[in-house]
């Protein structure tokens, strides 16, 4: 359930899987954020108002386990069902040329979506993310695997109720350094805790991930000759460095830009570095 008011106007379109709410603030040249797994357009509260002043930045809640209204039960939410939505998301809205944002699971999706549905992306960031073999990361693995089964997502969330729970490694205490407000995590978790379609989204998401998707993806990363920022920090090891220079040298038109002082969230650690990069690397032509 989305809280801040920091990312302009509520918006909802229908989609042939289901009602996506979003927010849209500025105007200009588009930057969409993709976030991951078990947070929502939130996670981009403290970038979007720097942004906003010179683009439109459009900020999608996806069936990722934060938000509010259920997808259709017969709703495609393995990973290419998932970008496969992003681009119904984008052609809804006929944005094109679009700058297009992830971080952590959704970084994940934006790879899969620019080799199978590429046309209306004309530069890609990506911050910390899974890709090639670590989808999901090693570490949360175990977390998966119970809450793909029937009722394992709602035993697995009802402990998150309790700020010090979230706080922890269990929850979001190894994705952000400096800390994520306590209405703020609350608000991520509880659509799942509550809403009996919403972990059944989540689940089908859950019981999707797996690093085939990754890899195919990457055999083909080389064919978007777009341009690519890889914005990255080597702090913890969800997300390697190693993969961040990995991607750099397969991508043909890619930089490569450490974010220190960061975990996984640069959003949160280190939003006006994040915002700085982003708003002068969508400045960059595109080449037809």
């Amino acid at each position: 359930m989305s809280i801040s008011s920091a990312l302009g106007e509520r918006k909802e379109v229908e989609l042939p899987q289901g009602t996506i709410a979003y927010r849209e603030r500025g105007a200009g040249e588009p930057i969409v954020f993709i976030h991951g797994l078990l947070v929502n357009g939130d996670l981009w509260r403290k970038v979007v108002p720097e942004l906003s002043k010179d683009y439109r930045c459009v900020v999608p809640d996806l069936p990722l386990g934060s938000h509010e209204r259920a997808m259709n039960e017969s709703a495609d939410l393995s990973p290419y069902g998932v970008a496969k939505l992003i681009d119904d998301f984008l052609a809804a809205l006929d944005l094109r040329d679009v700058t297009l944002v992830g971080n952590d699971t959704g970084g994940a999706f934006c790879q899969i979506l620019i080799t199978r549905h590429p046309d209306r992306i004309g530069r890609l960031v990506l911050t910390p993310c899974d890709a090639y073999e670590n989808f999901p990361p090693r570490f949360f693995k175990y977390l998966l695997a119970p809450a793909a089964l029937p009722g394992g997502a709602r035993a697995l969330l009802q402990p998150m109720r309790f700020a010090a729970i979230r706080n922890s490694p269990m929850g979001f205490g190894w994705l952000s350094k400096k800390g994520i407000d306590a209405n703020i995590t609350d608000s991520w978790l509880r659509p799942a805790r509550t809403n009996a379609g919403v972990r059944r989204d989540l689940a089908k998401v859950m019981r999707g991930i797996n690093p085939r998707y990754t890899l195919e993806a990457a055999e083909r990363l080389s064919e978007f000759d777009r341009p690519v920022l890889i914005a990255w920090t080597p702090e913890k090891d969800f997300f390697k460095w190693e993969h961040a220079q990995r991607l750099a040298q397969t991508f043909p038109d890619a930089r490569l830009e450490r974010v220190d002082d960061s975990y996984t969230f640069v959003s949160e650690d280190q939003p006006e570095r994040l915002a700085a990069l982003i708003g002068e690397f969508a400045r960059k032509p595109v080449v037809a």
